[in-house]
C-alpha cells in the first residue's frame, strides 16, 4: 500500500513536470507557441518522460534488490549455531519465522529473543529502506525535471523524443505479451516432460482408460493409476460438436437476419439482448442445465422409452451451445455488415433477388470472418469447464452416446489439481499434459482460421 501510494505521488510529479514544461516552451518562444519545433504538449511530456521514467526505474530495481540485501544483513547477524548446517529448506523456515514475527503473524520461534532481535532489525531497515526510497527517487524525478527544463528552447525536436520513447514502450508492451506466452508455454512442457518420465507417451495419448487415483502411501491399498486420456478428448469433442450444432446455424442465421432483414428499431433492440447472453455467469448456465435441461431430456427420453443419464452430455452441449450464440452471431454481423454496399448494389442491379444476393455474394465475401467466429466458439466450447462439471458429470467414459454421462480435458485438469495429492506425483502432472494437449489443439485451430482468413479473404478498393 506503501508503495502504491509512492506510485501515485511520482505520477503526480510527472504531471505537475507536465505543466511546468509546457509553460517552459511557450516562455522560450515568447509567448509565441507557433515557433516552437514541436507542440508545447510535446514540451509538457518531454518533462513528465524526464521525471517519471527515470524514477519509476528506479524504484522498481530498489523493490527488487531490497528484500535481498536487507534480509541477508538480518540473518547474517543472527548467532552462527542459528545458520550452521541448515539446508536451503531449513533456512528459508527461520527466515519466514522472522517475517512473521515482523509483522506481527503467529510464528513458533516468538519467543525466541534473538528471533525477536532479528524481527526488530528486520522492521528497523525495512523503515530506513522505504525512506531512502522515497528521497531517492523523488530525487532522480527532481534531477530529471531541471534536466529537461533547461534543455527545453524552441529548436528542441520534443515530438521526436516522446514519439520514440512511445515506440519503445509499445514495443515492450507487445514482448511482454510474447514471453508471457513463451513463459506459460514453457511451464507446461516442463512438467509435461516430468509426466512423461513416469507415464508412456503413447499410454497417454492412446489409452482408452482414464483413472488417475494413485495409492499415497506404499502399504495402501490403491489403484496404481490409469492414464489414457482417450475418453476425455472424445468426451470434450463430443460436447463441443453438439454445442456448435445448436450455436452454428442459430448463430448464423440470427446474424443475416440481423444484418439483411431486420428494421433498424428492432436490430437496435434484439441484438444488444442477444449479446446478454454472453455476459451471464457460466455458473448460471450450469444451473439451467442441471435443473431444467437435464431433467428435461430424462423425462422426454423416459416417455418415448429410452434410458437417459441424469446428468448427459446432451444437455451440457445444448446449453453450451447457448451460451456461445453470441459469439457466433455477433462477430458475424459484424463481418456481413463490413461487406461493402456495392456488392449488394452489384448484384441487385443484375436481377439478383435478396436471398440469391446473400446467398452467392454476401456470404463468400464475409465467409473468412465467419470461419473465424465460428472457430472461436469452437475455442470457448473446449475451454469451457463449469457446465460440464455440474450437467456432464465426471464419468470417464468412453462412449460417443450423448445421452450418457461423459468428462471433458477442463473437467479433469480442476479435479486433479484440488486435494491432497502430491505435486510431483503422476495424477497432479498429468493435468499440465493435459493442459499441454489442449493448448496445440486451440493453436491448431487458430492457425486454421488464419490460413482460412488469408486464402479467401477479399480486398475491396
Amino acid at each position: 500500500m506503501q508503495t502504491f501510494i509512492v506510485v501515485l505521488a511520482l505520477l503526480g510529479f510527472a504531471a505537475v513536470g507536465y505543466t511546468m514544461g509546457r509553460a517552459r516552451a511557450v516562455m522560450t518562444a515568447g509567448g509565441m507557441p507557433k515557433d516552437l519545433h514541436s507542440l508545447p504538449s510535446y514540451y509538457g511530456s518531454y518533462t513528465a518522460i524526464w521525471i517519471g521514467i527515470p524514477s519509476l526505474l528506479l524504484l522498481a530495481v530498489w523493490l527488487i534488490i531490497q528484500p535481498q540485501i536487507i534480509e541477508s544483513v538480518v540473518m547474517g547477524g543472527l548467532p552462527a549455531a542459528m545458520t550452521e548446517g541448515l539446508s536451503s529448506s531449513e533456512y528459508g523456515l527461520l527466515l519466514n519465522d522472522i517475517r512473521n514475527v515482523a509483522s506481527g503473524n503467529i510464528s513458533s520461534r516468538a519467543n525466541d529473543p534473538a528471533i525477536e532481535a532479528a524481527a526488530s532489525q528486520l522492521t528497523s531497515l525495512r523503515d530506513t529502506s522505504f525512506i531512502l526510497m522515497i528521497v531517492a527517487t523523488f530525487g532522480i524525478g527532481a534531477g530529471g525535471l531541471a534536466y529537461a527544463r533547461n534543455r527545453i528552447n524552441p529548436s528542441l525536436r520534443a515530438r521526436n523524443t516522446v514519439e520514440k520513447v512511445v515506440n519503445v514502450v509499445l514495443i515492450i508492451s507487445s514482448l511482454i505479451a510474447i514471453l508471457t506466452t513463451v513463459g506459460i508455454v514453457l511451464s507446461l512442457l516442463f512438467e509435461s516432460f516430468i509426466f512423461f518420465t513416469k507415464v508412456p507417451f503413447y499410454e497417454f495419448l492412446f489409452g482408452l482408460n482414464w483413472s488417475p487415483q494413485t495409492a499415497l502411501r506404499a502399504d495402501q491399498v490403491g489403484s496404481s493409476g490409469a492414464f489414457g486420456a482417450v475418453p476425455l478428448f472424445v468426451g470434450t469433442l463430443l460436447i463441443t460438436f453438439i454445442a456448435m450444432v445448436v450455436a452454428a446455424p442459430i448463430g448464423l442465421m440470427s446474424a443475416i437476419y440481423m444484418a439483411e432483414y431486420a428494421d433498424p428499431r428492432f436490430r437496435a433492440f434484439a441484438k444488444p439482448m442477444l449479446e446478454v447472453l454472453a455476459g451471464i455467469p457460466t455458473v448460471v448456465y450450469g444451473f439451467f442445465a442441471a435443473l431444467t435441461v437435464a431433467p428435461f431430456f430424462r423425462n422426454v427420453g423416459e416417455g418415448i422409452g429410452l434410458d437417459v443419464s441424469s446428468e448427459s452430455a446432451l444437455a451440457a452441449g445444448v446449453v453450451m451451445g447457448i451460451m456461445i450464440i453470441p459469439f457466433v452471431s455477433s462477430l458475424s454481423d459484424d463481418v456481413i455488415n463490413a461487406v461493402p454496399q456495392s456488392l449488394r448494389d452489384g448484384s441487385y442491379g443484375l436481377g439478383a433477388t435478396k436471398s440469391e444476393t446473400i446467398r452467392s455474394v454476401i456470404v463468400p465475401a464475409a465467409l473468412p470472418g465467419i470461419v473465424g467466429a465460428l472457430l472461436l466458439a469452437v475455442s470457448r466450447a473446449i475451454g469451457e469447464t463449469m457446465i460440464v462439471v455440474m450437467a456432464a458429470g465426471l464419468a470417464a467414459n468412453l462412449t460417443v452416446n450423448p445421452l450418457e454421462a461423459v468428462t471433458t480435458v477442463t473437467v479433469q485438469i480442476v479435479t486433479l489439481l484440488v486435494g491432497d495429492q502430491e505435486f510431483d506425483s503422476a495424477k497432479t502432472l498429468s493435468a499440465f499434459a493435459l493442459g499441454l494437449v489442449l493448448f496445440f489443439i486451440t493453436l491448431a485451430l487458430n492457425v486454421i482460421a488464419l490460413s482460412v482468413v488469408r486464402k479467401y479473404r477479399e480486398k475491396y478498393d
